[in-house]
């Protein structure tokens, strides 16, 4: 289950490398205290820009692998920016660019400004709704995920993250789906009882979270957040060639 994406030459910074805006819930979430139950309702704003979690982070990924920012060049018009972003998201998002090959984006340092800049203009050129729902590596849900399984995506995962790469993760519940989620690791820290990985979530880009491994159970643990209850999540990596 090797990767095929190599490291970048510098490391991923939330700050800097992640969408400002978010992947919008169609519902309201949330926890009884007393119980840790999770109940739901839609939401009375119906959202403009949601089912798209795997969408942003392949979309991050890909402004990470490809693309180079520079704030001290002057900014240009839009529809010079929609033509650097469309090349960005045609490239693939397992393979870094050579630097002397990346796509050059001037006036901005970094994703999150230009998102801020050009919200609109991103979130039509990155892709639509289908693009979450149709992902080649869906088809793992449906089949057993054993605990032998998920220790080797650990291994592979805290490889990855050692070398430099931002592995793109997919987490679910099957067969009742209470949580089908894409998410970036971009960091870890590590003990003899769990490895906790550092996380863009894409519905929430104010801050990192933590996907936690649990060495003695050989299960991931997604804590709670406005959306999820916490709890044990199945983990496969994403956008690493072959059948992901």
């Amino acid at each position: 289950m090797k990767s095929s994406v190599r490291g970048c030459a510098r490391p991923f910074r939330f700050e800097q490398d992640t969408f400002a805006f978010a992947n919008e819930l169609v519902w309201q979430y949330r926890v009884d205290p007393a119980t840790g139950a999770m109940s739901i309702c839609r939401n009375q704003s119906p959202p403009t820009y949601s089912h798209r979690c795997f969408v942003i982070v392949k979309s991050a990924r890909r402004f990470f692998y490809h693309a180079r920012f520079d704030p001290g060049r002057p900014p240009v018009e839009t529809h010079i920016y929609r033509e650097l972003i469309g090349q960005i998201v045609s490239r693939s998002p397992r393979r870094v660019s050579e630097a002397a090959d990346r796509v050059v984006i001037p006036g901005y340092d970094g994703l999150r400004t230009f998102s801020q800049a050009h919200e609109s203009l991103l979130k039509a050129e990155c892709g639509g709704p289908l693009s979450s729902y149709f992902l080649r590596s869906h088809w793992r849900m449906v089949f057993p995920i054993w605990p032998r399984h998920q220790e080797r995506m650990a291994q592979q995962l805290r490889e990855a993250v050692r070398q430099g790469a931002v592995p793109t993760v997919h987490l679910f519940r099957f067969p009742r789906v209470t949580i089908n989620h894409g998410l970036m690791l971009f960091g870890m820290a590590e003990s003899e009882r769990d490895i906790q990985f550092e996380a863009y979530d894409p519905n929430i880009p104010a801050h990192p979270v933590r996907l936690i491994y649990d060495r003695a159970r050989r299960a991931y643990h997604f804590p709670p957040t406005c959306y999820w209850a916490g709890g044990k999540v199945s983990v496969i990596e994403i956008l690493c060639g072959g059948l992901y």
